[in-house]
């Protein structure tokens, strides 16, 4: 299959099948004409990545996802410690934003938001301490 067709069933872009490729996370043969050809295993590979990153996994982390994948004799607690490390990732960042959030409403709710030009966020946002 060519790439427009890959892009079709995996939803990826063209770019992104062709970024793939030169990273090496897929290896399509060259057809006669030098076009890329996709075996159902490579479509399989873009799925599974596209799946991945969809859940916040990066490429090293795909990578290795996909070498696990690959080896019939992983241990699936190896599996299971990658998504746990994810899921701390995903909680520390929730907790970031959620403090940027607290600090954002807390100087949303002290700006009169009016006509005045006085406004504690560009002051908080300057470093200029409010009254």
């Amino acid at each position: 299959m060519n790439i427009g067709q890959a892009s079709d069933t995996t939803g990826l872009r063209a770019k992104t099948i062709r970024y793939y490729e030169e990273i090496k996370l897929v290896k399509p043969v060259r057809a006669a004409n030098g076009y890329r050809d996709y075996a159902d295993e490579d479509i399989h590979r873009l799925a599974f990545v596209q799946r991945a990153r969809s859940l916040g996994f990066t490429i090293v982390e795909c990578r290795l996802l996909l070498s696990l994948y690959e080896d019939t004799d992983r241990a699936s607690a190896d599996v299971k410690a990658l998504a746990l490390d994810k899921i701390n990732e995903i909680d520390r960042k929730l907790t970031e934003l959620n403090s940027l959030r607290s600090i954002l409403k807390n100087l949303a709710n002290h700006c009169h938001g009016d006509g005045r030009p006085d406004c504690p966020i560009i002051d908080d946002f300057a470093g200029i301490a409010t009254k």
